[in-house]
């Protein structure tokens, strides 16, 4: 079991090496490189009066005999589907992510060579230190850099490729990884609940979950219109958890044909809807686009854990969720899912529009 998941990650995608951002941005440039810029995003519309309207769950209302329960219960329910986001309080990690977000500013601190020892392997795999969705000589770029590790099933581990500098950064991604897994295990159920199916049946359905963490670098740019930290896209996960080791914004999502910026509670957890919880609900619950822009001053760095189903799991709309209606997704294998993810430009949501059933 341990050498066929190992395998599947080894072969998921590759990312094609390019000039490393941060460095990049050292240098004051008076003019950004070509592959940079980004004309098409320049003049999309950007709606701050809704970055307010954003739901705030909170976790401690959504145990089971707490007085808000039903409220918050349905706030959840309106998050997934209206929104596809959420920022979730009260959640019990507070003292893990503080901890990993300090290892992450100590690591963007290092010197370029310190980093490299680990950069990823050109051309044989996604994980370590780099660019990812990197696939044509003249490709557009996104001004970021990422530091990309599969962090469970703790088996699939490679420690080679795991920071030893700063000192404390393995052990803070350990038990920051088991805490946010604590997490998202919780929304699963609430999330089961509020689709009316079993938790056990959620459950074998993604089999043993799988958890990428990636920890983002956006340098500031001097032309910061011109560029685009992560280009719009959505995730392939059932949920993503992210946290900022900053209130910097630099998240937006698409609603209503605009981009609404989402500004960071402080020690909030920002929880957004993946693609593969949008097929097993159905269509009940929708991805969302997202992208994320940089300041011209100062930096940004973003934590964010994916939780996955397991690499091999067919991933469908819950039964109970298609007794009475039509299923409106393809099945589909996770770990060719995630190629498909890895092996394509960042343009909306591409990917799972190709699995939709049109009838």
């Amino acid at each position: 079991m341990e050498t066929n998941v190992n395998h599947a990650i080894n072969h998921i995608g590759v990312s094609l090496p390019v000039e490393n951002v941060q460095q990049l941005a050292s240098k004051n440039l008076k003019d950004i490189p070509y592959r940079y810029i980004r004309p098409e995003y320049q003049t999309d519309e950007v709606s701050v009066d809704e970055s307010s309207q954003l739901p705030v769950i909170d976790m401690n209302k959504l145990a089971s005999g707490s007085m808000e329960y039903q409220t918050e219960m349905s706030k959840l329910h309106q998050a997934c589907k209206e929104w596809g986001f959420f920022q979730l309080t009260n959640h019990g990690g507070a003292t893990e992510i503080e901890k990993t977000k300090v290892a992450a500013e100590e690591f963007f601190k290092l010197p370029l060579e310190e980093k490299m020892v680990c950069a990823q392997q050109p051309h044989i795999n996604l994980e370590g230190y780099g660019q990812s969705n990197v696939f044509l000589d003249d490709q557009k770029l996104d001004w970021s850099d990422m530091l990309l590790l599969f962090t469970l099933p703790v088996f699939a581990r490679n420690k080679n490729i795991w920071p030893n500098n700063p000192t404390s950064f393995r052990s803070a991604l350990e038990d920051y990884s088991r805490e946010l897994h604590r997490i998202c295990i919780s929304l699963y159920e609430s999330i089961a609940k509020n689709l009316g199916v079993d938790f056990k049946e959620f459950m074998n359905m993604s089999q043993e979950s799988t958890q990428v963490i990636r920890i983002n670098y956006y340098p500031p740019c001097s032309q910061a219109d011109k560029v685009v930290g992560i280009g719009p896209h959505s995730d392939g996960s059932l949920l993503t958890l992210l946290v900022q080791t900053n209130e910097m914004e630099g998240l937006q999502i698409r609603k209503n044909g605009k981009w609404v910026p989402i500004n960071p509670l402080p020690g909030a957890i920002i929880v957004n809807v993946g693609d593969m919880m949008e097929i097993m609900s159905n269509g009940e619950f929708r991805s969302v686009e997202h992208r994320a822009v940089v300041n011209s001053e100062k930096e940004r760095i973003s934590i964010v854990a994916f939780h996955n189903p397991s690499l091999e799991a067919s991933i469908s709309p819950l039964p109970d969720l298609v007794k009475e209606n039509e299923a409106k997704y393809k099945t589909v294998k996770y770990g060719d899912y995630l190629k498909l993810v890895f092996s394509s430009r960042l343009d909306g949501k591409n990917v799972i529009d190709n699995v939709k059933i049109h009838n």
